[in-house]
């Protein structure tokens, strides 16, 4: 199927106008590549939902790429090359977007992920949304894929064929920043921008702490994700970390293959801190959410913190065992979650309550 130049439809909107937002296609799409940040963004107030959606969608497609380990790792640098400089782009040649097209499509053709091969196909549609933007939207959606494809295709360096590993805290600090505490940043500003009075913190607090928010998730992605990422050869806790506790990550990798109760023993306190690290993190979210003013704002910013919290109770009850386990909060209890804040009408005191108890909850 031929698909039209990426620039061509829709028309740029000037500067201060609407936002058309996401077609009921692309919004299933969303819901598809993540049921729970759909969620956080069908709450949000309608001025900040089209910059927030098309910013994770692009983001979701860059991070495919970076992800895909099946794939020749050449091939996958040069696309997410070539998206990179689209999306920074004002404009690009009817050439430039025939080979993005091509590549684009390629790539989906080859996913095993049925989600993740109808967004790479859906891309040529969706990077036009980014200039049904105002142009100060447009320049903060830029900038946070800019941080973003940064941290893709560092982790893309690092990580070549067979084990590899980050080497530091600073360089897990960098990662954790670049691909999701600039998020954080990103949304404080777009609230900043069109919500005045929106927090009853000052902004900048509100940028440090929403950093720190968006790293805490990264860091429980890495540790919820660990058995995976070793199994495909990227080790995100540093050597110099796991040299302290007289470990390896070849030592990981074969205990996420093989369960090896000495390695998992060893592992243990390494774990404990990185849990506790990331829940300090998650407290700095629900602190986040419990300073905005705008009800469905407050509620759309603490869900991600309210998940995260019971998924560090689930994974503390697992313990290293998770290494072989998919862990994760079921959705009966995210449906459970959404009643309970409604009927408590996302007041601060239930947003407040609902961290404190999802945090120490025994798995039922």
């Amino acid at each position: 199927m031929i698909k039209p130049p990426l620039f061509q439809q829709p028309q740029p909107h000037p500067s201060g106008g609407p936002s058309r937002g996401l077609s009921a296609s692309q919004r299933q799409l969303l819901r598809h590549v993540s049921r729970s940040f759909d969620l956080s963004i069908r709450l949000l107030p309608k001025a900040l939902q089209a910059p927030v959606a098309i910013g994770y969608l692009l983001a979701r497609a860059t991070d495919t790429v970076a992800d895909t380990t099946a794939l020749p790792l050449n091939e996958r640098q040069v696309l997410l090359d070539l998206m990179t400089q689209t999306i920074a782009a004002q404009s690009i040649s009817d050439e430039e977007s025939r080979e993005l097209s091509r590549l684009t499509q390629a790539f989906a053709a080859q996913q095993t992920d049925l989600h993740e091969r109808a967004l790479m196909q859906a891309l040529p549609q969706c990077l036009p949304l980014l200039h049904t933007l105002t142009e100060s939207d447009q320049a903060s959606v830029r900038q946070v894929l800019g941080h973003i494809t940064r941290g893709q295709q560092l982790d893309m360096a690092r990580f070549g064929p067979g084990l590899h590993a980050l080497q530091t805290e600073a360089e897990l600090a960098e990662y954790t920043w670049l691909v999701a505490g600039c998020v954080g940043e990103f949304w404080t500003e777009l609230c900043g921008r069109h919500l005045p009075g929106y927090s009853l913190l000052p902004q900048e607090e509100m940028m440090r702490i929403g950093r720190l928010y968006g790293m805490g998730l990264q860091r429980l992605n890495i540790v919820r994700d660990a058995g995976e990422d070793l199994a495909s050869g990227r080790c995100y806790c540093p050597e110099e970390t796991l040299r302290q506790a007289g470990l390896t990550p070849e030592l990981l990798f074969q205990a996420a293959q093989t369960p090896d109760a000495d390695t998992l023993h060893a592992l243990a306190p390494l774990y404990t801190q990185w849990l506790n690290h990331t829940q300090a993190q998650l407290a700095d979210g629900i602190r986040y959410a419990l300073a905005l003013k705008p009800l469905r704002l407050r509620m759309a910013s603490a869900l991600p913190a309210l998940i995260g919290a019971r998924t560090v109770a689930l994974l503390r009850q697992a313990g290293p065992a998770a290494l072989n386990q998919r862990v994760k909060m079921p959705r009966h209890e995210v449906r459970a979650l959404l009643w309970r804040i409604a009927l408590g009408l996302g007041s601060a005191a239930v947003l407040e309550r609902e961290f404190l108890q999802l945090s120490c909850q025994p798995q039922p």
